[in-house]
C-alpha cells in the first residue's frame, strides 16, 4: 500500500515520476483540469461578487473517482500539477474536489522531470498559490461572462459553432470604434506656411507659421496662404521666444539626444 499519493497532470510524467518515487509513491495523472464552469447555465452569480460554480467534468468523473480511493489509503497527498497559473488552479480543484479524505495536502513544484528535482522537491513542499489561483479564476470567469452572452450573437448573425473570447471581444469593439470614426470623419482643406531663416550665425532653420497675431494660424486653401505670404515675405522677422527639448534618437545610444526648436514668430517688427 502506497504511503502517500502524487498527482499530476499527464500519464508520461505519472509513469516517470513514480520510476523515481518508488513503490512507496502512487503517482497518478488527473488529465489536466477536473473540475469547470457548468455548460448549461452562467456558472457565474453576478449578484455575489462573481463567485464560479464549478462542477466536475463528465470525462474526468473516473479519474476523480480513482484519486478520490487512492487518497482514502495514503497518508499524505501531493498534488504536483505543473508551475503555471493553469497547473495551480488544476491542483486547487484537485485539494477541493479530496477535501473529504480528511489527508494533509502539500504542492511540489519542479521545472524538469529529473530525479534530483524530484527527490529536491519532495524535501521542499509548498502550499497552493491562492493568488494565482484567484488569477485564473478572472480570466475563467471574464471569459464565461464574455463568451457566454457574446457567442450567441455570432451563430445568429454569422454562423454556429463560433465562440467569442475576453481578447478578440475588445479588440473588434476597438476596431469598430475607429472604423466609425473613419466613416464619421469629414476631410477638410489645409495649407501650412514654413519659412527658411537665417540669423547671423549659421545654419539656417526652418520655422512653420502656428500663430497669427496670437491666434492659431488657420490656412484653409490656398487663396488664404497667398495673402499670408504676401503679408510677410518682405517682413523683417524677429525671434520672440525659444524652447529647447531633449528627444531621444534611435537607434542611437540613450545618452546621446538631439534638441528640437519651437520658435514663435510675429510680422511687422
Amino acid at each position: 500500500m502506497a504511503k502517500a499519493l502524487v498527482i499530476v497532470e499527464s500519464p508520461a510524467k505519472a509513469k516517470t515520476i513514480n520510476k523515481y518515487l518508488g513503490k512507496d509513491y502512487k503517482v497518478i495523472a488527473s488529465m489536466g483540469h477536473v473540475r469547470d464552469l457548468p455548460k448549461s447555465k452562467l456558472g457565474v452569480d453576478v449578484d455575489q461578487g462573481f463567485e464560479p460554480e464549478y462542477v466536475v467534468l463528465p470525462s474526468r468523473a473516473k479519474v476523480v473517482k480513482e484519486l478520490k480511493d487512492a487518497a482514502k489509503t495514503a497518508e499524505i497527498v501531493y498534488v504536483a500539477t505543473d508551475p503555471d497559473r493553469e497547473g495551480e488552479a488544476i491542483g486547487w480543484h484537485l485539494a477541493q474536489e479530496l477535501t473529504g479524505s480528511k489527508k494533509k495536502i502539500r504542492r511540489l513544484m519542479f521545472n524538469e522531470i529529473t530525479k534530483k528535482a524530484i527527490l529536491e522537491s519532495m524535501q521542499n513542499p509548498g502550499a497552493i498559490d491562492m493568488k494565482m489561483v484567484d488569477a485564473q479564476q478572472a480570466r475563467r470567469v471574464l471569459d464565461r461572462l464574455v463568451g457566454y452572452k457574446i457567442s450567441p450573437i455570432l451563430w445568429d448573425k454569422v454562423r454556429r459553432g463560433l465562440s467569442a473570447g475576453r481578447v478578440q471581444s475588445v479588440a473588434l469593439r476597438m476596431v469598430t470604434e475607429r472604423e466609425r470614426e473613419i466613416e464619421a470623419f469629414k476631410s477638410e482643406e489645409y495649407w501650412s506656411l514654413t519659412a527658411v531663416l537665417e540669423g547671423d550665425a549659421p545654419p539656417p532653420f526652418k520655422a512653420k507659421v502656428v500663430q497669427i497675431d496670437g491666434e492659431k494660424a488657420s490656412i484653409p486653401d490656398q487663396k488664404a496662404s497667398d495673402s499670408l505670404l504676401s503679408r510677410v515675405k518682405d517682413t523683417p522677422f524677429k525671434v520672440v521666444s525659444v524652447q529647447a527639448k531633449e528627444k531621444k534618437r534611435h537607434p542611437s545610444p540613450p545618452f546621446i539626444t538631439s534638441q528640437m526648436r519651437s520658435i514663435g514668430l510675429k510680422s511687422g517688427e
